[in-house]
């Protein structure tokens, strides 16, 4: 279906209920706080639960690449993760008319586990000629529920050390998947970001990570990255920007070679299509950089 960006941009809310809503989506605050706290900055009458729909994703509206699209083949699999949740799933899914090995990529979604949204991201990176994989943190509890808010709820629950666990047999299921040409990127997003920042500090053979947005990793184990670094950052992002500057003193300090990319006047979760955060022009430019690394580091 064709794409249409949100009908609202974050420029229509007060940037107090922006600042409500990422500590809600986060887990920092309740729907009932939010609502109490957003209606005090809200014009026209318009309710603080009218604003919560307004911010909420519409997966539909934002869906760039159908499920069924012909041009992918995509399934739901199952892996082993011994040292974590004991086992995992998600989303593979591949170019259809796929000639030779692939280079493989892995996604890691935002905190509300394999939602339709990075769905789609994985479909998306399938039509740019890579093999993607990716996992649903929530899948040792059923899996993505369906709703947003039960899926935050849900995360809460994760114990964060097997679900660490869980996303590093995720990327050697992903590296052995036929097809592929052994080389291997992450991208993640948010929550997915921290955890592509842990994985480049974990997976010596990772050849290139791109954080959307995510926590820093410990200052101690950055020296062990070895993947091509390109670091996407919002301006307007107190939470995530706070740990910026530690982690750029210690990849200096380590020599870790990086790009960092931070996007003018945009929010947190500027990539994410589905809200009236979404920025296209920093979103289309971040993926394009995101692509061309990719595709430099892992071909060939």
């Amino acid at each position: 279906m064709a794409h249409e960006p949100p009908r609202q941009t974050a420029a229509d809310f007060h940037p107090e209920v922006l600042r409500l809503f990422d500590r809600y989506v986060h887990g920092l605050l309740d729907r009932r706080g939010f609502i109490e706290g957003a209606a005090r900055f809200s014009a026209g009458g318009v309710s603080g639960a009218a604003l919560l729909a307004a911010l909420s994703p519409r997966f539909a509206q934002a869906q760039q690449v159908p499920p069924g699209d012909a041009r992918i083949r995509g399934e739901k699999v199952k892996f082993p993760s011994p040292r974590g949740y004991g086992q995992g799933g998600g989303y593979l899914v591949r170019p259809a008319a796929a000639n030779g090995a692939l280079p493989a990529v892995l996604v890691v979604h935002e905190n509300r586990g394999l939602n339709p949204h990075i769905e789609d991201i994985a479909r998306r990176l399938a039509l740019e000629n890579f093999v993607v994989f990716a996992p649903d943190a929530l899948d040792p509890l059923g899996g993505y529920p369906g709703d947003e808010d039960k899926a935050r709820e849900l995360f809460s629950k994760l114990d964060q050390s097997k679900t660490q666990e869980d996303f590093i047999a995720a990327a050697s299921y992903l590296k052995n998947v036929s097809n592929t040409n052994g080389k291997m990127g992450v991208v993640g997003f948010c929550y997915g970001g921290g955890i592509a920042n842990f994985l480049a500090t974990k997976l010596p053979d990772l050849g290139a990570a791109v954080p959307f947005y995510g926590m820093a990793p410990p200052a101690d184990q950055v020296p062990n990255i070895k993947a091509a670094l390109l670091l996407v950052y919002a301006e307007n992002d107190e939470r995530i920007n706070a740990s910026w500057p530690g982690y750029e003193a210690a990849l200096k300090a380590a020599n870790v070679p990086f790009q960092a990319v931070k996007y003018p006047g945009t929010q947190h979760g500027f990539n994410n299509d589905t809200t009236p955060r979404y920025d296209q022009a920093a979103a289309q430019q971040a993926w394009a950089r995101t692509v061309a690394l990719f595709n430099g580091v892992l071909r060939g």
